[in-house]
C-alpha cells in the first residue's frame, strides 16, 4: 500500500459517536464486544465522555449529552444493514466503523455474535466481481465481513484482509456531486 508523505497518519486515534444511553453503550462495547473501557470523563455540561480500547492503541469514544436530539436512521446512520435494504446515509454522516478482526478467526467471531443474540448479517465474500461479493470464498477475495447494529443504531462491521491489495485495485475515476465520474482524478 502507498506511504502518506505529508503526515505522519498511524492510524485512528479515536472515533467519537453519541449515544443515548451511556450504561447501555458500556453493556455493548464492554460486555458484548469485549472492548475494555480505557477513560471515563464527567463533561461540565453534565455530559460524559467514555472511551474504548479497539486495538492497535486506538478508540472508538462516545458522548453522553443530555439534550442530544435523538437518533435519526436513514439521515445520520444507514436505516439497514448491508444486504437488507437501503444504506445510504447523508453528507458528513458516519456510515459505519469496520473493526480489524483476525481473518483464521471470522467464523467464530460471526458464531459468537450470533450466541450473544446480536442480529448479524451473513459474512460476506468482498471480491472483484461485477456484484462485488462471491458466493464462496476464492483467491479474488480481498476482505470477508460481516455487519450489525449497535444499540443507538450505529452500523459496525468486523472487517479482515484475505490478501494484499495490488495496485491496480485502486484505478476507478471519482463521481463528482452531479454523478459523473472525474477522469483526471484517476490514481496514476
Amino acid at each position: 500500500m502507498a506511504a502518506n508523505t505529508e503526515f505522519d497518519i498511524r492510524g485512528v486515534h479515536h472515533l467519537a459517536l453519541v449515544c443515548k444511553d451511556m450504561a447501555k453503550t458500556v453493556a455493548f462495547y464492554r460486555d458484548v464486544l469485549g472492548m475494555p473501557l480505557t477513560k471515563t470523563i464527567n463533561l461540565s455540561n453534565g455530559g460524559q465522555h467514555f472511551f474504548f480500547d479497539i486495538g492497535n492503541g486506538d478508540c472508538i469514544a462516545f458522548f453522553w449529552l443530555p439534550n442530544a436530539p435523538p437518533a435519526a436512521p436513514g439521515l445520520a446512520a444507514p436505516l439497514n444493514l448491508p444486504t437488507r435494504g437501503d444504506i445510504t446515509s447523508v453528507h458528513g454522516s458516519m456510515n459505519h466503523i469496520a473493526f480489524n478482526v483476525p481473518a483464521e478467526k471470522f467464523e467464530e467471531y460471526h458464531r459468537r455474535l450470533i450466541e450473544k443474540g446480536i442480529d448479524v448479517t451473513r459474512i460476506l465474500e468482498h471480491d472483484n466481481s461485477p456484484s462485488g461479493v462471491a458466493a464462496e470464498f476464492n483467491d479474488d477475495v480481498y476482505v470477508r465481513s460481516m455487519y450489525f447494529f449497535d444499540p443507538d443504531g450505529a452500523c459496525l462491521e468486523f472487517a479482515a484482509w484475505t490478501r494484499p491489495l495490488r495496485d491496480d485495485e485502486a484505478r476507478d475515476a471519482p463521481m463528482t456531486a452531479a454523478g459523473v465520474p472525474d477522469h483526471s482524478m484517476i490514481p496514476a
